[in-house]
C-alpha cells in the first residue's frame, strides 16, 4: 500500500497578492518634496545652460543680426577653415598653451607645499594668521592687481626701479613692455593671487587624516619630513590628480580680463591668446561667427583633453575624475 503525500501546510499569507512595483509617478508621488528641491536648479540648469547651446550653430553659419540665428545662410566649416589658415593662428595656440601650462606645472607645486607646510604649523594663532594673509590676494579684483603691478615694476619709479638702483643698473628692462616676460610676470603674479584661496581644498582634505596614521608612522620612528610624504601627500593625491585633470581640461581658457588688461602693442607677440584674439575679431569685428567657432573648437579640445587625461590618471593612479 502506497502512503499518500502529506497536504502542505499553506499559511495565509501565501495567497496573499504580492504588492505591485512602484512606477515612477508612483515614487515621485511619494516623494514630491525632494523633487520639488531639485526643480528650480533643474529649470535653472535647463533654461541658461542647455538652451544656449543651440546658438552655437552660429559657428556654422553667416550669421546676420537681421535674419537671426535660424536665417542666416548655412557656411559649414567655413569658420573653423579661416581660422585655422589665418597667420595668427599658430602663436594664439603657442601663447595660449605656455601661459596655460606654465601655471599649472609651477602653480599646483607651489600651492600643494604651501597646503602642507601650512599643516605642520603646530601654532593655532600663527596659522590663523598665515591663512589670512595668504587667502587676502583672492580678493582684489583683476583691474587693481593690474594696476599695483604697473606701479611696482616701473622702470622710472616704484619698488623695482628702487632695487635695480641699488644693484647698479640704471637702466632696467621694461617688464611689462617684455614680450619675453610677459608670461612669467602673468603666471607668478596669478600664483601670488590664488596660492591662498587654492590651498583650502587640500587643507579640507588634510583635516579628515585618520590620527592613526600619525601615532602608527611615529612608532615606526618616521620625522615630520617622512610623515608629511608618506601620510599626508598620500591622502591629497587624488584631490591634486583631480584637480590636475580639471586644469587641463581647461588649458585653453587662460584668464581674459589679466592677460588684456596687462597686453599692449610692445608684448602682443606672447600675450596675445584665444581668448584675446576671439574678442577682438568676434567682437570688435562684429564678426559673431568666427568667435563662435573659435570658442566651439576651444570647448571640443579642452573635452578632448580632460578624456584623454581622466583615461591616463585612471590607468596610472587609480584616480579619476568619472
Amino acid at each position: 500500500m502506497v502512503a499518500e503525500k502529506p497536504t502542505p501546510i499553506v499559511s495565509e499569507t501565501d495567497y496573499r497578492r504580492k504588492p505591485r512595483r512602484a512606477t515612477g509617478w508612483t515614487r515621485m508621488r511619494r516623494s514630491w518634496q525632494l523633487y520639488a528641491i531639485i526643480a528650480l536648479p533643474t529649470i535653472f540648469l535647463l533654461v541658461f545652460s542647455y538652451y544656449p547651446m543651440l546658438g552655437s550653430q552660429i559657428a556654422f553659419r553667416n550669421y546676420n543680426p537681421i535674419g537671426g540665428i535660424w536665417h542666416s545662410p548655412w557656411t559649414g566649416l567655413q569658420q573653423f577653415t579661416i581660422f585655422y589658415q589665418s597667420p595668427y593662428f599658430w602663436n594664439v595656440i603657442d601663447n595660449t598653451l605656455r601661459i596655460s601650462l606654465y601655471t599649472i606645472c609651477v602653480g599646483t607645486p607651489i600651492t600643494v607645499g604651501f597646503a602642507l607646510a601650512l599643516n605642520e604649523i603646530r601654532n593655532g594663532a600663527f596659522r590663523k594668521w598665515v591663512q589670512t594673509v595668504s587667502f587676502l590676494p583672492y580678493f582684489i579684483s583683476v583691474v587693481v592687481l593690474v594696476a599695483l603691478l604697473n606701479i611696482m615694476l616701473s622702470s622710472s619709479a616704484g619698488p623695482f626701479a628702487e632695487i635695480t638702483t641699488l644693484l647698479g643698473i640704471h637702466h632696467p628692462p621694461i617688464l611689462l613692455s617684455s614680450g619675453s616676460a610677459f608670461p612669467s610676470v602673468y603666471v607668478w603674479s596669478v600664483i601670488w593671487q590664488s596660492t591662498g584661496y587654492s590651498a583650502i581644498i587640500y587643507l579640507a582634505a588634510l583635516s579628515h587624516v585618520n590620527l592613526e596614521l600619525y601615532d602608527a608612522a611615529k612608532i615606526d620612528g618616521a620625522s615630520r619630513w617622512q610623515r608629511m610624504i608618506h601620510v599626508d601627500w598620500q591622502t591629497i593625491k587624488p584631490t591634486v590628480v583631480i584637480l590636475l585633470i580639471l586644469s587641463v581640461g581647461n588649458v585653453l581658457n587662460v584668464g581674459f580680463q589679466q592677460d588684456y588688461l596687462m597686453q599692449n602693442p610692445l608684448n602682443t607677440a606672447t600675450s596675445q591668446i584665444i581668448s584675446t584674439y576671439t574678442y577682438e575679431i568676434g567682437i570688435l569685428q562684429a564678426n559673431f561667427s568666427f568667435g563662435a567657432a573659435v570658442g566651439l573648437m576651444n570647448s571640443g579640445v579642452g573635452l578632448v583633453l580632460l578624456l584623454i587625461v581622466n583615461f591616463v590618471a585612471k590607468y596610472v593612479s587609480n584616480t579619476n575624475l568619472f
